[in-house]
């Protein structure tokens, strides 16, 4: 299941069964094939392709070079190159996007279904298409969409659903509208509204806010780590006043899972209107998301500031449609929306289900048994998100690609940015709302006032920012901007009010990147390779401080196994592969993990685990001191194998245990790695890799796993970006339909 499924999972009862949310139409049951999978399949215009002047040029890898005359001609050409290798995760994406998923994959698909209409996702799309984006930018996702039509038009077997094509530009734009309030939480406080009770008290009005110091705040938070075990990101930057030879450096590794919606995809993009960018994309994207042009490159990683805040409203007695606001019972906005929802996986039956889609002068409404709730997020209404990368993308210099942040139609996302005049930067992006004090926003919020309504947002000037600062290098790993290098240049966090919820916390791999790269003042392009692929966990993470916790433990007869306790006091904090003690250590440390800046467990708690652990381990292996790649494993088709790395270490590998074979499955972490090169007199040069391959849903591909040997070894491959190189690297050259 994709993330965006499994997100949702458990809110399918309270979305579409809660006692009085729902009811049948007409019939109430018709069967999956009359609803949602015609009797004919979409057939494109066979013309299509000759509306576009483009090539596609797959390298040895597999990776596609566009080649268009115009922009829209490499949109047109990347959209079915993409949809070659992964067309079934392009394709769920424009079905989510519709709503039309619960008539094929049920319950769990129909709740997003919902959701696409509670956020009126397709209001903003509709009413703002033609006056919020550029015609440019609409060129590009109105060819992108015609790729994505040409390939379904070619290959009717693979059609989920006839109902969704052909797809549009509209389409392109509203997935990015719809998951980009997801990577700040949104999510999470959807989910928390549907729980059986009410999960926040209502913040009560104060003579005068409270304000936290955050540089407390700041020094208490270095006893935790932060943020999920699954997914983390990193970027770091040096400057040429760091590097052995005045190069620059950039490091792409945004961590994410290794398949679905969100899942990396590599390809070049080049057109004789100056778009030429290489680097990743998810499926769906007309644009790169990450990596770099010729003259600068960016990376992302993911913010969580406080983007989001929850609204009690008092009702009419009187008229439950109604609500109050600044003395006045205003009308509720209600409209009717009709879900298809399949039945069971054994039956082509479908549920048709109406649900009433409701908004206040706040935003969407969620009507629930311990109250009414309405939602305010930042970037509410926002459609511009694919133009703000779309101009990143074709930036030539730093100012242009500032001007592009400038938009701010990206909400959140930290941001590390390098360029061939050896400027280097941090920006924590984000769209921080400017609330008004005297209210705590960590609580939900009485709605019957404007005193809790914001409308304006921190400039993007004030935002915090490390610019060329005097160590020259930046950093950034899902930790506080307030610690993003090493010596003067981080911002002050006295500058920024509590109510932002900027983070305070530090990361294992942010302590490390300071660690690695803040001893080092003469990088070279080896060491800035080895860094980034650090394996280790800082003496300060919470890794560490479990492992001190049992060794005083043990240090006070509390622990009874001492080979275990022996195999921990010598382990090292490394997860390479050949370690010997990151196996016991993981087993026995990852079943505590409770979150973001969680407490060091009780002792006893970790010695209960570590009993376990050792009795897995004995289990599976016959030994508890084996090399971790036995345990971590790479696993793709018949392709298995040991890989290095771990949570939270720079090198990220995030893994699932399974409990028959008491291996952890990686299935998040690193997964396209970019590493990017200026050197002196500006020339651009990068390597990467990617988790599996170009191939990524392709399994009859010979690209389907070939990088994953690299991958493990933490070795990277050549980006070709010029013709003549790409040529001499040249598996197969064809215009679409013609391959």
């Amino acid at each position: 299941m994709n993330k965006v499924a499994r997100t949702f999972s458990s809110l399918v009862i309270a979305v579409l069964l809660m006692t009085g949310a729902y009811e049948t139409g007409g019939s109430g049951m018709a069967s999956a094939k009359e609803t949602s999978q015609a009797a004919t399949v979409f057939e494109a215009d066979p013309a299509l392709a000759s509306r576009y002047d483009v090539r596609i040029l797959r390298d040895t890898w597999g990776v596609p070079h566009i080649f268009g005359k115009t922009d829209a001609d490499a949109a047109f050409g990347l959209a079915y190159a993409h949809a070659e290798d992964d067309f079934a995760t392009i394709q769920d994406s424009m079905i989510a996007g519709r709503s039309l998923g619960g008539s094929i994959n049920g319950p769990d698909a129909a709740a997003i279904d919902f959701i696409v209409h509670l956020l009126g996702v397709w209001d903003d799309v509709d009413s703002k298409y033609e006056s919020d984006l550029s015609p440019e930018t609409r060129a590009i996702c109105e060819a992108y969409a015609d790729g994505i039509n040409y390939y379904a038009g070619l290959h009717p077997d693979e059609q989920a659903i006839s109902d969704v094509f052909p797809v549009t530009g509209k389409d392109i734009v509203v997935g990015f509208v719809f998951k980009s309030p997801f990577f700040f939480g949104l999510d999470s406080v959807i989910l928390e509204l549907f729980e059986s009770e009410r999960k926040q008290e209502v913040s009560e009005k104060t003579a005068s806010a409270a304000r936290i110091d955050l540089r407390t705040a700041l020094a208490a938070s270095r006893e935790f780590l932060t943020g999920s075990l699954p997914t983390g990101s990193n970027t770091f930057a040096i400057g040429p006043n760091r590097t052995d030879d005045g190069s620059t450096f950039l490091a792409v590794n945004s961590h994410q899972p290794y398949t679905g919606p969100v899942a990396w995809y590599e390809a070049h993009v080049h057109s004789e209107e100056g778009w030429d960018a290489v680097g990743g994309l998810f499926p769906g994207m007309p644009v790169i998301g990450v990596g770099h042009n010729r003259d600068l490159g960016w990376a992302m990683t993911v913010n969580k500031p406080d983007l989001v805040d929850v609204y009690v409203l008092d009702i009419n007695p009187d008229n439950p449609d109604q609500y109050l606001f600044d003395g006045e019972w205003l009308d509720f906005d209600i409209k009717t929306v009709t879900l298809s929802v399949k039945v069971s996986d054994r039956s082509d039956m479908t549920m048709k289900i109406r649900r009433e889609v409701v908004r206040s002068v706040h935003g969407p409404v969620l009507r629930q048994k311990h109250g009414v709730y309405a939602i305010r997020y930042a970037g509410m209404g926002d459609i511009r998100q694919v133009e703000q990368w779309y101009r990143m993308n074709k930036a030539r210099n730093q100012e242009e690609w500032l001007d592009a942040m400038r938009m701010q139609a990206i909400a959140s996302l930290n941001v590390g940015y390098a360029d061939k005049e050896g400027n280097i930067l941090y920006l924590y992006n984000a769209k921080l709302p400017m609330r008004n004090r005297g209210y705590d926003y960590q609580k939900y919020l009485p709605g019957n006032t404007s005193e809790t309504l914001w409308d304006r947002f921190l400039p993007f000037a004030d935002l915090p920012v490390v610019s060329n600062p005097e160590s020259g290098f930046i950093q950034n790993c899902n930790s506080t901007p307030f610690k993003t290098t090493v010596g003067p240049g981080n911002p002050d966090p006295e500058n920024f009010d509590l109510n932002f919820g900027i983070e305070t916390h530090m990361t294992n791999r942010a302590l490390r990147a300071l660690e690695v790269f803040g001893a080092d003042e003469s990088i070279t392009e080896e060491e800035f390779h080895r860094y980034k692929y650090d394996m280790k966990y800082s003496q300060d993470s919470f890794m560490s401080k479990c492992v001190q916790a049992l060794i005083e433990a043990d240090d006070s007869g509390g622990v009874s196994n001492k080979e275990a306790m022996r195999i921990l006091r010598n382990w090292d904090l490394s997860t390479h592969p050949d370690s010997r003690g990151a196996a016991l250590a993981m087993m026995t440390i990852l079943p505590n993990y409770k979150g973001a800046q969680g407490a060091v467990p009780e002792a006893q708690t970790l010695i209960d685990s570590l009993e376990m652990a050792v009795a897995q381990l004995e289990e599976g292996y016959g030994a508890i001191d084996i090399p971790w790649s036995e345990v971590n494993r790479l696993v793709r088709g018949t392709v298995d194998l040991g890989v290095g790395g771990g949570p939270d270490v720079l090198h990220a590998v995030y893994g699932r245990l399974d409990e028959e074979t008491s291996r952890y499955i990686a299935r998040a972490g690193d997964t396209y790695v970019m590493l990017v090169k200026w050197d002196p007199e500006g020339n651009v040069s990068s390597r990467s890799i990617h988790q599996f391959g170009s191939a990524t849903m392709d399994e009859s591909s010979p690209h389907y796993s070939d990088q994953s040997p690299l991958f493990v070894e933490r070795k990277l491959k050549p980006v070709w970006m010029d013709e003549a190189d790409i040529r001499a690297n040249l598996e197969s050259e064809y215009r679409p339909g013609e391959e």
